[in-house]
């Protein structure tokens, strides 16, 4: 047969496949070829067929959870990758099976990572993406960092290595099954997943065209060290910060700050106009109820206030006012969260047992913190250059009422990356958006539902930047962290505007619609 022959007919059946792949070849997958690694298992999944491995644990902080049943019919490709003589990184690629949009999106993690975000994948296929995720190398419930014991190359691959080679291996799974590349590459995810974008920007500017990074944990270190803060103030001053007590402050908070954005809805709009003074609680002689003893006032403060040196050096930010009532999880225990004392306790002093938690100078454990990871966990502000002179897009996101990871941290990284960049670059290809009332990359008493992928999608395929996302509020709130469901509540809208622009209420329209709000800078006409 001629060879023009022969090419024109493997141009169709190339054509063919990519409008449709075969069955087959979702099977045929099993036999590719992949660099530092290999193909474990490909096969199709019926639609609404998916079930997850049993885990016995729910989903870590950071990863939402979601039903299967609307998943459409995809091609399942697990892989096993193997960077270095000590990785064992399993990822999964997801390729729909029909009416692919020709576009990619990689999922992350939650904490110290461990399953595969499933979940994620499942709703990214239901838009039409191909998409992949990892346990970045290794087992387990995410709240510890044992598994690094002794085994340095591992949280090289949690750090940042297991991401980039899923990402390539990823691309090259698509390809051998539609016949061509993705025409764009995201990242979209939240509290590690946040990091994990902003590390993929940082160190492999070229895996992604755009990044939504929601919560990111970075600086880790630094996060480190405010968790093991946050969780010693109660043990500090010989008290309980119970949900109770928080509670108590959440509402004094509210009452105080609530209307300084000309509306009262119960959110704060933007907690760090708010000038809350934890004192105001204090109890009067005799009072028991209803108010916080003397220690309880100092740890909230302290709290608030952010992490300090024995010498009163503040070192490191503390929580925005209105996170109260996820604080919870960093401030009940018999000691600091157990994500942090694992970081401390089993990575950076190594089982020693001189270490004692109550005492450490914070000067000490912001420096040994960064000095053991943060060459391998920490994005520093003015490390994306690479990824922005290409024309990478990074929209950064954050809930005000987040508990688990400050604010504050994410607008710090946002002022010091938009200094690092050309004027041109920091205005057009960089966005931050905060959500009032929003807990840890979902719930809270605020809107806190918002597309993030539809908005980078949007905005790489136009090349026009979001000044405004959409957010609304579940009628059905949800407790977080095992608690029940909340009750219903009214449904409300509101715009999340590009930092530093607030929603502005025009003063006449209703407060739950987003229309009557407009984005503006404070304090311009």
């Amino acid at each position: 047969m001629h060879a023009k022959t022969i090419l024109a007919i493997g141009g169709s059946l190339a054509a063919l496949a990519l409008s449709s792949p075969a069955l087959a070849a979702c099977e045929d997958l099993a036999g590719m070829r992949i660099a530092d690694g290999r193909v474990d298992s490909a096969q199709v999944v019926d639609a609404g067929g998916f079930t997850p491995p049993a885990s016995g644990m729910g989903p870590p902080p950071g990863v939402a959870a979601s039903p299967y049943a609307d998943v459409p019919a995809f091609c399942r490709v697990r892989l096993t990758l193997t960077p270095s003589s000590d990785s064992d990184i399993k990822s999964e690629v997801w390729l729909p099976l029909n009416g692919w949009n020709g576009k990619y999106v990689g999922v992350g993690n939650g904490i110290w990572a461990g399953t595969i975000s499933f979940t994620e994948m499942g709703r990214n296929v239901v838009r039409s993406y191909a998409t992949a995720a990892t346990d970045t190398g290794h087992t387990g419930s995410g709240m510890t960092a044992e598994w690094a014991i002794g085994h340095p190359e591992k949280l090289v691959d949690f750090g940042h290595r297991a991401v980039h080679v899923t990402t390539v291996a990823a691309k090259a799974v698509v390809e051998q099954f539609y016949g061509r590349a993705p025409t764009q590459s995201y990242w979209s995810s939240c509290s590690t997943g946040g990091r994990q974008g902003l590390m993929a920007a940082y160190r492999y500017p070229n895996d992604f065209d755009a990044i939504s990074a929601m919560a990111p944990a970075n600086p880790m270190t630094d996060l480190m060290t405010q968790s093991m803060w946050q969780g010693w103030q109660p043990h500090r001053f010989g008290v309980q910060i119970t949900p109770a007590v928080l509670g108590l402050v959440n509402s004094a908070v509210t009452r105080q700050c609530d209307a300084l954005d000309g509306v009262e809805d119960g959110l704060i709009a933007n907690p760090m106009k708010c000038s809350f003074n934890p004192a105001s609680l204090q109890c009067a002689p005799g009072q028991t109820e209803g108010c916080l003893s003397t220690g309880q006032v100092q740890a909230v403060a302290n709290i608030y206030g952010g992490v300090r040196a024995n010498d009163g050096t503040l070192l490191l930010p503390g929580w925005p006012y209105s996170s109260e009532m996820q604080l919870a999880a960093l401030v009940m225990g018999q000691e600091p969260f157990p994500v942090a004392m694992s970081y401390f306790r089993d990575l950076v002093y190594q089982g020693r047992t001189d270490w004692n938690w109550r005492t450490t100078d914070y000067r000490e454990y912001t420096n040994v913190g960064r000095e053991y990871g943060a060459d391998i966990l920490n994005v520093p502000a003015d490390g994306l250059s690479a990824f922005f002179a290409r024309g990478g897009k990074l929209l950064l996101s954050h809930g005000w009422a987040d508990g688990l990871i400050p604010a504050t941290n994410t607008l710090a990284f946002h002022h010091g990356l938009y200094n690092a960049l050309p004027a041109t670059q920091a205005q057009n290809q960089l966005r931050m958006f905060f959500a009032p009332g929003m807990g840890h990359c979902s719930g809270g008493d605020g809107p806190s539902e918002f597309d993030v992928l539809g908005t980078i999608d949007d905005w790489a395929t136009t090349g026009k930047a979001p000044d405004r996302i959409l957010a609304t509020r579940p009628t059905q709130g949800g407790g977080g962290f095992g608690a029940p469901p909340g009750p219903p509540r009214a449904p409300m809208q509101r715009p999340l505007c590009a930092w530093p622009m607030e929603a502005v209420y025009d003063g006449v329209g209703d407060t739950a619609v987003a229309a009557s709000f407009q984005c503006r800078v404070p304090g311009s006409a």
